[in-house]
């Protein structure tokens, strides 16, 4: 196998807590949000009975809230008349929808967790199987923070809104019409009364909602700013020690932090105003529905029960207006972000499609006049022909830039070629298997690639099916024997961070031995020594003797020194081959290879 894999109810006052963080932060805009939204619900279908479930407890949440002020209307009433026989009667029902509400509300919050959970999962699940599937192209051309972002801020913003903002909308609209409606049967001019406040409410939430909006994102843009500059400094520590510059890094620093402050101070208070206008405005709305509701009672056209109904009922009204327009921003940042895990979801995988699906047997390879460019009009690869006999050592060298690397790449079949053919076995790879293609090689990269696992599973990563005994004799094949036997726990110490708890040398042998494990026939060696010193490189050179035995081995060589024994060596120069012959015959022609020879060997004696 491969040794690398391509890799509650709301408060009363209309204004519940997170309420101004929640308006305030920068509502991002979906580009099909319909489309996404339709697409978004339909992960809903597999849990189609909790959303039934769900969608019953808001009903008898909302008929408790609603029901509830009209018996107390006329308990007050009752009170008032001198009739008292029916009012434990009421009061024991209230009690009982009271109970209710409260049960119903903590069960719409559990299964509204459960839906988004269950949801977000299966969602996040796909996500992560596409991106292991992307194509090596997409995944370089695109940052890896973004793909990151969307595997985690996106989807969870997804999950937020889902949890938090789904049965909320539902009882938001259920309530907004179980409360009209109640009112209107009341009294309709009290309710027209009473939506003078709700409507000025709603103004006042659109205005200050913009206003902390611009606010609340520019100061997200400055702490970004202060961000930077901190994780620049912090990082170029020495060097701006070394320039002496200290004191103009806390001058940068002061600057954006000054400017930070004064937003942060102005975003503050505009998003800490928003709970006493709104607050203001809900005690407009008691001080218009008791004063009105009096001049009502008092001309007969309502009871004193209907006034302590219509404030309860007032306060049910615009909450869940302003809730509504709270959740506006933040589905509409919710379905932005799935619109971007869509987005990734809608990429083509990479196409590992090939008919030949049986082992390679020999290892032989050929590039037949191969041509290709990252970017189309700037070639890389001009005419690239190399033919690679089974069990033989060939090495690549060159400059940084000539196309070294991207000779790999090709192989692999990470890029296609542009034109031009490549054979393994006298077969074209685009007709061989990805997965029978890559089995069949083993890499060991100059950036050693480890995982946070045991030794042992890194190991056996290329198939964990590996008997100990076999792991234990390519160890000690491989020189990595003495590294594990050094750790704590051997081969089941865990390696922190993904080996950096080891050194380069030790990381670099443990993938060495990971590369004896996968048992290639084609062995890619790309600069696998150039990041050590001569002492532990000795030692992977040894490790990579024994590696290369009986495999065809294509060597991307940095020190000159570690390939004088490979049986033709290859100089490129951006992207042509401009020399070939064994390292004796290129040193005697004194070409291009004999420069690099001598300046590394120069630099060396001195």
């Amino acid at each position: 196998m491969s040794t690398v894999k391509a890799t509650s109810s709301v408060a009363q006052q209309g204004f519940r807590p997170g309420h101004r963080q929640s308006m305030g932060a920068p509502t991002e805009k979906p580009k099909e949000g319909r489309k996404t939204l339709r697409r978004l619900l339909s992960y809903f279908s597999p849990e189609i009975k909790y959303v039934i479930f769900l969608a019953l407890v808001v009903i008898v949440t909302v008929l408790a809230s609603v029901i509830t002020p009209s018996l107390q209307s006329r308990a007050i009433d009752d009170l008032v008349s001198g009739a008292f026989g029916q009012i434990p009667h009421i009061l024991g029902i209230m009690l009982a929808l009271y109970l209710i509400h409260g049960g119903a509300t903590l069960l719409q919050g559990f299964l509204s967790a459960r839906l988004s959970q269950r949801v977000i999962y299966r969602l996040r699940g796909e996500l992560f199987s596409k991106v292991i599937s992307l194509p090596i192209p997409y995944l370089d051309s695109h940052s890896h923070g973004d793909i990151m972002s969307r595997m985690t801020n996106d989807a969870e913003n997804v999950s937020n809104v889902i949890s938090s903002s789904l049965s909320s909308l539902f009882s938001g609209v259920l309530t907004l019409i179980g409360t009209v409606a109640v009112m209107l049967s009341y009294s309709v001019p009290l309710t027209l009364l009473t939506c003078v406040t709700v409507v000025l409410s709603v103004v006042m939430t659109r205005v200050m909602s913009r206003l902390m909006r611009r606010y609340y994102l520019r100061r997200q843009e400055l702490l970004g700013s202060v961000n930077g500059i901190v994780e620049e400094k912090v990082t170029a520590i020495k060097t701006v020690a070394a320039y002496n510059l200290q004191e103009s890094s806390i001058e940068e620093f002061t600057q954006a932090s000054d400017e930070l402050t004064r937003i942060g101070i102005i975003a503050d208070v505009i998003g800490n105003a928003m709970g006493p206008l709104m607050n203001m405005l809900n005690n407009l709305s008691f001080v218009i529905v008791a004063a009105f509701g009096a001049w009502f009672a008092l001309r007969g056209m309502i009871s004193v029960g209907v006034i302590s109904a219509f404030i309860i009922y007032s306060k049910q009204f615009s909450r869940p207006i302003n809730e509504l327009a709270q959740l506006y921003g933040q589905i509409e940042t919710a379905v932005a972000g799935a619109e971007r895990i869509f987005s990734i979801l809608d990429t083509a995988s990479e196409d590992k499609s090939g008919a030949r699906e049986l082992p390679i047997t020999e290892g032989v390879i050929e590039f037949k006049h191969v041509d290709f460019s990252y970017v189309p009009g700037k070639q890389i690869i001009y005419d690239f022909n190399l033919k690679i006999e089974a069990g033989k050592k060939i090495a690549l060298v060159g400059s940084t830039g000539s196309g070294k690397t991207t000779v790999v790449n090709l192989l692999m079949r990470f890029y296609d070629i542009d034109a031009g053919e490549i054979t393994v076995d006298g077969e074209n790879i685009k007709d061989i298997s990805c997965d029978v293609l890559r089995d069949s090689v083993g890499i060991v990269l100059q950036d050693s690639v480890l995982f946070t696992d045991t030794v042992r599973a890194n190991l056996k990563y290329a198939d964990p099916t590996i008997t100990d005994k076999k792991m234990i004799e390519a160890a000690e094949s491989s020189n990595c024997d003495k590294v594990v036997a050094a750790l704590p726990e051997g081969y089941d110490t865990v390696l922190t961070g993904a080996g950096a708890n080891l050194s380069q040398g030790q990381r670099q042998l443990l993938t060495i031995g990971r590369a004896f494990l996968s048992y290639p026939k084609i062995l890619i060696l790309d600069e696998a020594t150039s990041s050590v010193d001569t002492r532990t490189e000795q030692h992977i050179q040894n490790a990579m003797v024994e590696l290369m035995k009986d495999r065809t081995s294509l060597i991307i060589a940095h020190r000159l020194s570690t390939i004088q024994d490979a049986d033709m060596i290859v100089v490129m120069d951006h992207g042509h081959i401009i020399e070939t012959g064994t390292h004796a015959e290129l040193l005697a022609q004194k070409g291009n290879y004999y420069e690099l020879y001598m300046t590394q060997f120069a630099g060396n004696a001195t």
